[in-house]
């Protein structure tokens, strides 16, 4: 092998080293977990599995669709369409087990998941990245929202100086009336003796 030929190779090792550098892999990919098949007898426990979601939330709460999902060997999911509002595409989930040659139902966990159509929150983007397409009209307009929070900052002073100066004249109010009652008293007891 000539210089050339190993001056390449070394060129192409180093860019395929920073090529793989910049992509970060999780290793050598390994066989794909078959499907598990859905246990018959956990998959007719559709009654427990609701019995077990009625534990955590209403009937009402529960709606008719049901879905069934093979875990591994003796585990599977039960599925039930979410009710409430705001949850749509969700799923009340039951995962029951059994025991090996038992024909008894038992509930691991219950609880409620996204299904694929879920409405979820976007994902997070720093502020670095949010800011960087901030224009100077953006900014002139905070400029007026700034306009705008001084102004109620002003009435909202200006409100709470009233509603302090109110009490003041009930309790001047009240002490007038409690002077006139003490001297209604001391005539009372002057006209007495």
């Amino acid at each position: 092998m000539s210089d050339k030929d190993s001056l390449k190779t070394a060129d192409q090792a180093a860019s395929q080293a920073e090529a793989s550098a910049a992509e970060p892999t999780l290793g050598k990919p390994g066989k794909r977990r078959r499907t598990a098949k859905v246990d018959v007898t956990l998959a007719e426990a559709q009654d427990v599995a609701r019995a077990g979601i009625l534990e955590i939330t209403t009937e009402a709460a529960i709606g008719s669709v049901h879905h069934l999902r093979g875990e591994e060997e003796r585990l599977t999911t039960h599925l039930f369409e979410c009710t409430l509002p705001g949850y749509r595409g969700w799923f009340w989930f039951a995962t029951l087990s059994r025991a090996p040659r038992s024909k008894q139902a038992t509930i691991c966990e219950v609880g409620l998941i996204p299904g694929d159509d879920a409405l979820l929150a976007p994902e997070w983007v720093p502020w670095s990245e949010r800011l960087k397409h901030v224009t100077e009209e953006d900014l002139e307009q905070l400029d007026d929202t700034e306009e705008l929070a001084e102004e109620l900052k002003e009435i909202r002073a200006a409100r709470s100086a009233e509603k302090a100066n109110e009490p003041r004249e009930n309790a001047d109010e009240s002490e007038n009336s409690t002077k006139q009652s003490e001297d209604s008293t001391e005539q009372t007891e002057v006209s007495a003796e």
